[in-house]
């Protein structure tokens, strides 16, 4: 078995270890994994109960990996999260005390009702995969995956995601309520309440992170390339947006599309990646004008839209 082949096997173990835990929500498993596997940030926004939580505890659980959760709140410092120089009398010496952004699985949860501060401490780490105490930078573990949460239907005491900070999120997901037959199933099944904490990792985070690497490696034609482009592009100019996708946008899709096709035991990106991932990539980076969200027009349909305009590359070359 060559280490291709062993890669496309975790990855399937991967699936069947959260599916056993998250029930009817394959096609959010696999958005969730490519993520992980671009190295790119999740934002979950869903009401309470719909297994937000437990999705991102059973993927700690998968990989093996440190995971650490912060519950945010108005009262939430942004030292809370990146850790804070303690002075030590006795060796008369300022020693750097990690918090738990220092991890390879961070759960934010509810990362709305932490104020704009705090959420601005979160900037460096998702982009740059440090964190800056006091002048000195400390880099994070590899791999780093960022999953926040949030509510959409609560308003009071919350603070809304600028849009610098949702532009640093590869994707945004929602659940959704399960269907009665999968509903059915979770009432009746003995770990019900905690599923995730039954779980066994099947991966370490050596392993993924050669896998994020061979991401990294996956063929992407120019005509795709332009192909990309040409949809990023076109969000700017609709009619219906007041500010399109930005050019980390592109290079999100890009990394996501790569990481979809690796999922798929492909070395090389075809258009119908770039399909699949534009709504979820892209959707949450777009500013609508008032007037098209009085008409009830969405990001989602604009997305949808653009991909429908916009010429297929019928062509590629490796």
């Amino acid at each position: 078995m060559d280490n291709r082949t062993a890669e496309y096997r975790l990855c399937k173990e991967i699936r069947r270890n959260l599916g056993s835990c998250i029930l009817g929500k394959d096609v959010e498993i696999e958005r969730l994994l490519t993520a992980l596997l671009a190295g790119g940030h999740v934002l979950i926004e869903d009401v309470p109960g719909t297994g937000k939580t437990q999705l991102v505890k059973a993927l700690s659980r998968t990989i093996g990996g440190q995971f650490r959760r912060i519950q945010c709140n108005p009262d939430l410092l942004p030292t809370d999260i990146t850790g804070v120089a303690i002075y030590h009398p006795k060796n008369e010496t300022f020693m750097f005390r990690p918090g738990p952004v220092m991890t390879n699985l961070l759960l934010v949860d509810e990362i709305n009702r932490a104020t704009t501060k705090t959420q601005s401490a979160l900037l460096e780490a998702m982009e740059e995969h440090h964190v800056t105490v006091d002048g000195e930078s400390h880099e994070l573990p590899v791999p780093f995956t960022m999953i926040a949460t949030q509510n959409p239907i609560e308003f009071d005491g919350t603070y809304t995601l600028p849009e610098a900070q949702l532009d640093r999120f590869m994707m945004k997901l929602t659940l959704g309520y399960p269907d009665a037959v999968t509903e059915r199933q979770m009432i009746i099944s003995p770990n019900a309440s905690s599923p995730a904490d039954k779980l066994e990792p099947v991966v370490d985070v050596e392993q993924i992170a050669v896998m994020m690497e061979a991401v990294k490696r996956v063929h992407l034609d120019e005509a795709v390339a332009d192909y990309i482009v040409r949809i990023v592009r076109a969000t700017r100019t609709h009619s219906g947006v007041q500010l399109g996708a930005s050019p980390r946008a592109a290079i999100s899709l890009t990394a996501a599309a790569r990481a979809n096709a690796y999922l798929q035991e492909r070395d090389y990106v075809i258009p119908d990646d770039v399909k699949l991932l534009a709504s979820s990539v892209l959707a949450h980076r777009i500013i609508m004008h008032t007037e098209s969200r009085m008409n009830g027009l969405k990001p989602e349909d604009v997305i949808q839209s653009v991909i429908r305009d916009t010429n297929v590359p019928v062509r590629m070359e490796r």
